[in-house]
């Protein structure tokens, strides 16, 4: 029969609600780090929109949220203090006790030796013989006697010794014993049909639940977090052919699978709408049927399809549970457009992937997209009807068309170009590891070296590279290749430009770009993009203000020559894209270059020369002057063993 131990102390029950205060306090403190921490928000674009939409999002101190967790955090800190003032000073009541420790001896030790040993603590730690210090007393010295007699007295005992020795108790095996973290009067007593409700509802209900919910959750979805639904309408709705209309309206499907059902402001939904359609006119009802935009079947996709058009037609919303509606329709669309990116690279379909990685772009910017002459809205000031009326072609320009006219805003759209993220190829080329061509089934790195050069800030100067440079360059290449890592490492004296000009996305933007190489006349990618961030700014006064990274795939089978072009696009500037025209020239091995590889073949007059002849093989012919050397050779060998047999014959 089980024996039941209840914790009346509270000594368990201390511990067991120390561990619980830390498993919850230390990843709720380490996550709070990003609220209190001010300092990640205040370098990027220096314009005034994007200065005061940073401030709007640094949560600080006072914010309601930063409330919230610093009340929760000190309550639990203090409680936690209180629990471990209290473990340390209560005493510890659980320790087993054990004669053979108090007496200092090894377990298996002879009645003898226990004896004689007993007799020396005796001597030395009887009340009579003890001399009392500043800080003890009679009756601590007493007390200690009386418990090595005690263990003495148990060892001596022949039965209780070998119950010691065998179970660790003097009463021999005992019963299983189990210890309950409570005291009994809460168990046993009038409160424990509380108690067993609690733990059914936790154990039996709440658990199973979370687990459940987890495991659900998790089955219906793809690795890249989305609904698999949501997957299959991509993989189902996009052609090869498929633009960026028909890339909005999949987007707008999936937000049916996305989110739950949302209700409320139905008048300021409709009326948003009615905006929308006096802007795109017919267009949008095209564009309506496209994601088979139903009202009263798929009111959920409906609502976000709204809320998606309203924000790249940059229409305010007065409601303010749609203006959180919208926040949150915005936060999942770069997860579910580079799940769509993943889908349509299965096929390696160049027109969707080139149109979604753009529209990453129109959504932060909050930009209708068709219409290049937009990408000038996205200036502090410049709005959409001026953008269309502007007669430049670059982005830089404005400044100086607005300070002609006398515009004041020129100074604003001169700021946001100091940080602009506008991209510099310093090189793109095709590299093997110790090869100088690129051979059939080889490993082919494409290596691209970027910066960033906003249009207002000062160009890098072209250093010229010394000889002490080009060396060192070469090694830090080659070890970059041969590494793992896609990405060199940052080099020192440059940072990159922070965050974005984004003053319409609802949290800061650290700026991306993809690399893509494709060959658009198939219409086909030819390897998978990879997606780069952190390009340093460009920056004169260093020796090297650029940083490599890689994409590696393997060469063709076949010797030919591929005209392909290089992509760079980002995700948070519009237009602000690189297109180069590559060439990868598949070469077979040359014949010197193998022979370089092949082992020389033997001598003629050698030994493995003379094997290779026997056996058909080829070997080294001597030249005549070698084998006029060789004869002299023998010759004189000859002669001086002819010398040696005479002088032998005269001796004897």
């Amino acid at each position: 029969m089980a024996e039941y131990n209840y914790d009346e102390s509270g000594s368990m029950a201390t511990y067991f609600l120390l561990t619980f205060l830390l498993v919850v306090l230390i990843p709720l403190s380490l996550s709070s780090t990003s609220v209190f921490r001010n300092k990640q928000s205040t370098d990027g674009c220096p314009c005034q929109q994007c200065v005061t939409h940073r401030e709007k999002l640094r949560p600080g101190l006072f914010s309601p949220r930063a409330r919230r967790r610093l009340a929760i955090l000190t309550v639990g800190w203090s409680l936690l203090g209180f629990v471990l003032y209290k473990v340390a000073t209560s005493k510890d009541n659980t320790k087993v006790y054990n004669p053979f420790e108090i007496l200092n001896l090894a377990m298996g030790t002879s009645v003898k030796d226990i004896k004689s040993h007993y007799k020396k603590l005796s001597r030395k730690f009887h009340p009579d013989k003890v001399k009392l210090g500043v800080n003890d007393t009679i009756e601590a010295v007493e007390a200690h006697f009386v418990e090595i007699t005690k263990a003495y007295k148990a060892l001596t005992d022949e039965t209780i010794r070998e119950n010691w020795e065998k179970y660790g108790h003097p009463d021999g095996r005992q019963e299983i014993s189990m210890g309950i973290a409570l005291p009994k009067k809460i168990v046993e007593g009038r409160y424990r049909m509380v108690v067993l409700a609690a733990y059914g509802l936790i154990f039996g209900c709440l658990l199973p639940a979370l687990v459940g919910r987890w495991w659900f959750g998790n089955r219906d979805k793809t690795k890249d977090g989305v609904n698999a639904r949501s997957a299959a309408a991509f993989f189902k709705n996009l052609g090869e052919d498929s633009g960026i209309d028909d890339v909005v309206a999949s987007l707008g499907k999936s937000f049916e699978y996305e989110r739950s059902a949302a209700k409320g402001d139905k008048a300021a939904l409709d009326e948003l709408e009615a905006q929308i359609e006096a802007q795109l006119g017919a267009k949008w009802g095209t564009l309506k049927k496209l994601a088979e935009v139903v009202p009263k079947q798929y009111e959920t996709r409906r609502r976000s399809f709204i809320l998606l058009y309203a924000h790249l037609l940059r229409l305010s919303i007065e409601s303010a549970s749609l203006r959180k509606e919208q926040q949150v329709v915005l936060m999942q669309t770069p997860t579910l457009l580079n799940s769509l990116i993943n889908i349509v690279m299965a096929r390696s379909w160049f027109t969707p992937t080139i149109a979604a990685m753009r529209l990453h772009a129109y959504l932060v910017q909050g930009l209708l997209p068709g219409d290049e002459r937009l990408k000038f809205a996205q200036l502090p000031g410049i709005k959409v009807s001026e953008a269309k009326e502007l007669s430049i072609s670059a982005l830089d320009a404005i400044p100086a068309a607005l300070i002609e006219k006398g515009d004041g805003r020129a100074g604003e759209v001169k700021k946001a170009l100091s940080r602009w993220g506008k991209l510099d190829v310093v090189d793109a080329s095709f590299k093997v590891i110790g090869e100088r061509i690129v051979t059939p089934l080889s490993i082919v790195y494409l290596v691209v070296k970027l910066r960033i050069t906003p249009p207002t800030g000062s160009s890098p100067a072209k250093t010229e590279k010394s000889e002490a440079t080009i060396p060192a360059r070469d090694r830090a290449e080659e070890e970059f290749l041969s590494s793992r890592k896609e990405t060199e490492d940052m080099p020192e004296g440059t940072s990159d430009a922070g965050w974005a000009h984004a003053p319409l996305w609802p949290v800061n933007r650290k700026p991306s770009w993809w690399i893509v190489l494709a060959d658009p006349k198939i219409g086909k990618v030819i390897v998978p993009p990879t997606k780069i961030t952190d390009i340093p700014l460009a920056n004169s006064n260093v020796e090297k203000d650029y940083r490599a990274y890689k994409l590696q795939f393997q060469a063709p089978q076949q010797a030919q020559v591929f005209d392909w072009k290089l992509y760079i696009i980002s995700d948070t500037f519009v237009g602000e894209e690189f297109v180069k025209n590559i060439t990868l020239n598949i070469e077979e091995a040359k014949q010197e270059d193998l022979e370089e590889d092949e082992i020389s073949d033997p001598e003629e007059d050698s030994l493995a020369g003379q094997m290779a002849m026997m056996r058909g093989g080829s070997v080294k012919k001597l030249q005549d002057g070698e084998a006029d050397d060789s004869d002299e050779e023998s010759s004189t060998d000859d002669d001086e063993k002819k010398g040696s047999d005479s002088s032998d014959s005269d001796s004897d």
